[in-house]
This record gives structure tokens, C-alpha cells and sequence, in this order.
């Protein structure tokens, strides 16, 4: 039995995911993983969050045709919400066997009070998790 099945990919939607959707590909191939794709829409507007999707399925489709291309079994969701309320959640559905993510190295004071999304799965999640660094 392969040690990650299912991995949930958490995408930013930007050249943040190269690092991490580079590493998750060969993460699946070699366990014969199925990828499901997941991004949180956090808009302040209709026309924003409708420009936001299309930005998001830009961007599903790029990632999909590389993972698809190397044989990898590929889904994809976004929603609209909270980024670490959301994300948190999907997190939790007891399918995933890991959670993947680029992190932005963000070191601001904002950080701390709103604290990132990728603080809230450090503390809040009981499965494997991988985070590596999106900065180049």
C-alpha cells in the first residue's frame, strides 16, 4: 500500500506553487497518489471574486497538465471564504493522507496578529504535513 494515496495540495495561485507542486508531482508519482487541487478565493467583491476564479482555473488547468502528463489522477475545488478557516476544513475531511503547501516566508507583524495559514495547520491538523518555502 502506498504510504500518500491522497494528497491535498493547497495552492496560492501564483509562482509561489512552482516549489511545491514540482515536489508533489514526483511525491505522487512514486506513490501512485491521486492529487486534489484546492485553493481559497478571498475576494471583497463580485467582480473581484469573479476575476479571482478565472485566475484560479488559469491556473488549475496549467497544474493539471502537468500532473496529468506524468499519469497522476488530478481533481481540483476552490470556494470562496477565509483562507485558514477554509483551508483548515478541507484539511480535516479524513480522506487526505497529506497536505501540501508553498509557504511565502512572510515574517510581518500582520502575520503575527492574523496569524497565516499555514500557522493555523501547524497547530491545528494531525496529519502529515509539507511546507516548503515558495521564495526563490
Amino acid at each position: 500500500m502506498a504510504l500518500y494515496q491522497n494528497i491535498l495540495l493547497l495552492l496560492d495561485c501564483s509562482p509561489v506553487d512552482d516549489v511545491i507542486v514540482a515536489h508533489v508531482r514526483e511525491l505522487a508519482k512514486y506513490h501512485h497518489s491521486k492529487v486534489h487541487l484546492f485553493h481559497v478565493i478571498h475576494a471583497h467583491t463580485l467582480d473581484q471574486e469573479r476575476l479571482m476564479f478565472e485566475k484560479t482555473e488559469k491556473s488549475f488547468a496549467e497544474i493539471k497538465s502537468i500532473l496529468e502528463a506524468d499519469g497522476i489522477d488530478v481533481t481540483s475545488s476552490a470556494v470562496v471564504g477565509e483562507p485558514a478557516e477554509e483551508v483548515l476544513k478541507k484539511s480535516e475531511e479524513p480522506v487526505w493522507d497529506l497536505v501540501a503547501m508553498a509557504t511565502h516566508g512572510h515574517k510581518r507583524f500582520s502575520d503575527f496578529i492574523l496569524g497565516s495559514v499555514s500557522e493555523v495547520l501547524k497547530h491545528n491538523i494531525d496529519k502529515p504535513l509539507l511546507m516548503l518555502s515558495g521564495k526563490s
